[in-house]
């Protein structure tokens, strides 16, 4: 965990965690940029492949940046993530623009930013991306998602390889797919793709993926098409409950390096939450303590408006107190402020004895947190900050309620 004692005093990664309490509103996000460069690192060395960071798990600037200067390409899935990425610098030729639905207008604009890949999600796409193309008298590369119809094992919610899901192009159209690029004009098919889920635990698993994606990629080549790119979308599971027993990089890396021997295109992953999710935490504070019908309730000002996911996916995050930890335990559920049932963080957990204007810490948030917080209930965006060894900065100014309102525009005639 990054935070940790010196001296009988909280630190998060070099600096003083009260410094920063004091001097920012709660609830806040926290990151460390060194959990970020050495995570990145490492799954770079052992997967000896590509990687792409897969923007929307967190869209800040500064870690796009930091993303970006630590040699990662971009995946992204908006006209939006796009200009994030161009902002923060990225190369055009290290980004992908995937997308189960991406509009004319999306398509043109990663078209004129001549970006490594647009990858194709159904058959209408390619013949529109093609129109565009002669529309333009241009060559469009692009790649090609497919669905193997292969279970990942996880929540529904997050499930995006089964053939019943919505993404990518059903893997029996492959004929289709390979008939329609060499039939048209204006496209140049560079490369497949995949992706069948997030929190994929198992190698296994990924085993299945890898041998569809190259008995696929050879396919392409023995019809005449070749390949440069095989991308191999990202998943890789890590465990909320704990910090630890997360996917086992290590023999990926091998499955990765044994199936795709001496192959003649570039390999490459989409990671997003493996990044990034356990570099961030969130400060939050007791408002207030009460017993319902037996449960003991700690209310605290980060909400599902701050982290949506246990709300939508009944995710779990590690909860922890600030406090002295020798005062005994207590089993409490950790809920926000939000006017919903739903808002719950946490459920029957053990915590030391709480009292009100304490502070707890929410792990693992630095994937889909921030970047799914909302303005619901009228309450502003929370503060981002990066920490770098014993210094820290915002990258991400708190919303205040004034700036919410002017964004609203009332009609003359009210």
């Amino acid at each position: 965990m990054n935070i940790h004692f010196k001296e009988n005093k909280l630190f998060f990664e070099g600096v003083l965690l009260e410094d920063i309490i004091q001097s920012h509103k709660t609830p806040f996000y926290l990151y460390s940029q060194k959990v970020i460069s050495d995570t990145y690192k490492n799954l770079e060395n052992i997967l000896s492949s590509e990687i792409f960071f897969a923007i929307k798990a967190n869209p800040n600037q500064a870690i796009l940046k930091l993303m970006k200067n630590c040699g990662a390409g971009a995946d992204v899935v908006s006209a939006g993530e796009l200009q994030r990425a161009l902002h923060a610098g990225f190369d055009p030729r290290k980004i992908i623009f995937e997308g189960v639905g991406k509009s004319k207008e999306e398509i043109e604009f990663a078209i004129q930013k001549k970006i490594r890949l647009i990858n194709a999600e159904s058959i209408d796409e390619i013949k529109l991306i093609n129109k565009i193309g002669k529309e333009t008298n241009a060559i469009i590369n692009i790649g090609v998602r497919f669905n193997p119809n292969i279970d990942s094992n996880t929540l529904d919610k997050i499930s995006t390889g089964k053939k019943t899901d919505k993404f990518g192009i059903s893997i029996e159209q492959l004929n289709e797919v390979i008939s329609l690029s060499k039939s048209s004009d204006h496209i140049n098919l560079k490369g497949i793709s995949c992706h069948i889920g997030s929190q994929i635990q198992s190698t296994a698993i990924f085993g299945k993926v890898f041998d569809t994606m190259k008995k696929t990629a050879d396919l392409f080549f023995s019809c005449g098409i070749v390949l440069e790119y095989v991308d191999l979308g990202g998943g890789f599971g890590i465990n909320y409950e704990k910090n630890h027993n997360d996917l086992d990089i290590v023999n990926l890396g091998k499955l990765v390096s044994s199936v795709f021997k001496n192959v003649p295109y570039k390999v490459s992953f989409e990671p997003g939450r493996y990044l990034i999710a356990r570099a961030g935490i969130i400060i939050t504070k007791i408002l207030t303590t009460k017993n319902n019908g037996g449960i003991n309730f700690l209310i605290i000002d980060a909400g599902m408006q701050t982290l949506l996911r246990p709300a939508m996916y009944a995710a779990l995050h590690r909860v922890e107190a600030l406090n002295d930890l020798q005062e005994k335990n207590i089993n409490y559920t950790v809920a926000g402020p939000i006017c919903e049932s739903s808002d719950i963080i946490a459920k029957d957990i053990q915590l030391p004895m709480q009292k009100s204007d304490n502070y707890l810490v929410i792990h693992d948030v630095g994937a889909y947190g921030a970047s799914m917080a909302s303005n619901y209930n009228s309450r502003g965006l929370p503060t981002e900050i990066l920490v770098n060894e014993n210094k820290f900065s915002i990258i991400h100014e708190e919303e205040n309620i004034s700036e919410i309102i002017e964004r609203d525009t009332i009609p003359d005639w009210l």
